[in-house]
């Protein structure tokens, strides 16, 4: 998957805007990874969800790769069962190691 596939058209004004900015970060792997946790999950997040995401969305691309991947230790006020969602969600490449076969 290289960009986005769902469509926004019945989330609310709030969801929109967090699925935009989750495909739009900056580095690519946090594209890829929280553009298709969005995807995937942002309708089914509650509220107080909503609110958590936001504020990991608030940091920067290099932090949040270090921390999912492991380099650097997670912070504790991310040591939440949103995180790690998010940490466990890989993103679909095989369409582009399929294109270089």
């Amino acid at each position: 998957m290289t960009g986005i596939s769902r469509t926004s058209a019945d989330l609310d004004p709030r969801r929109r805007r967090i699925l935009f900015r989750a495909w739009h970060r900056g580095i690519r792997e946090m594209d890829l990874i929280l553009g298709q946790f969005a995807e995937a999950e942002l309708a089914s997040l509650s509220e107080a969800e909503l609110d958590e995401l936001e504020t990991i969305m608030r940091e920067e691309d290099a932090d949040l790769v270090r921390w999912i991947t492991g380099e650097k230790p997670l912070p504790e006020r991310y040591a939440t069962d949103l995180f790690a969602r998010i940490a466990a969600y890989r993103p679909d490449f095989d369409p582009v190691l399929q294109e270089t076969k």
